[in-house]
């Protein structure tokens, strides 16, 4: 402190210089080996037998190898899989549609698709969190 009450003048040069090691410091951190920034191997992803999934997402993946009719506006747009819990794709290649639940409009229920063709997709995946967990569909009714 100096004889008037106020911090050196050098005092915000050290507080700026802290906040530089300090990135930088993540940055080299995350360009290690093992670092967030090093491609990891994907987990693999649960499954569900097609005939345990609701009868709501039972119908809706009917509705999906027919091409519709869909009952909501949202359905087939595009899921970008930011929660990276589905395997690694472009964008594009996946495509939402909801599962109603009774007493709400969407609720959060979904399946999501992926494929070049929507009515014939790849992989189909559940989730009854809105995308907090997925459950890969197998034996499903098209397949």
């Amino acid at each position: 402190m100096s004889s008037f009450g106020r911090p050196p003048r050098w005092q915000p040069l050290r507080k700026l210089g802290l906040a530089i090691t300090v990135v930088g410091a993540v940055l080299t951190a995350t360009a290690l080996p093992g670092g967030p920034a090093q491609a990891r191997e994907e987990a693999p992803v649960a499954t569900i037998a097609w005939r345990d999934l609701p009868l709501e997402a039972r119908h809706t993946d009917k509705l999906i190898r027919a091409g519709g009719p869909f009952p909501f506006e949202k359905d087939g747009t595009v899921f970008g899989n930011r929660e990276r819990l589905l395997p690694s794709k472009p964008r594009g290649f996946y495509r939402e549609y909801t599962v109603p639940t009774a007493g709400r409009t969407r609720g959060t229920k979904r399946i999501v698709c992926g494929g070049r063709q929507p009515t014939q997709p790849e992989a189909c995946f559940y989730t009854a969190d809105h995308y907090a967990s997925f459950r890969r569909i197998v034996g499903a009714a098209g397949q």
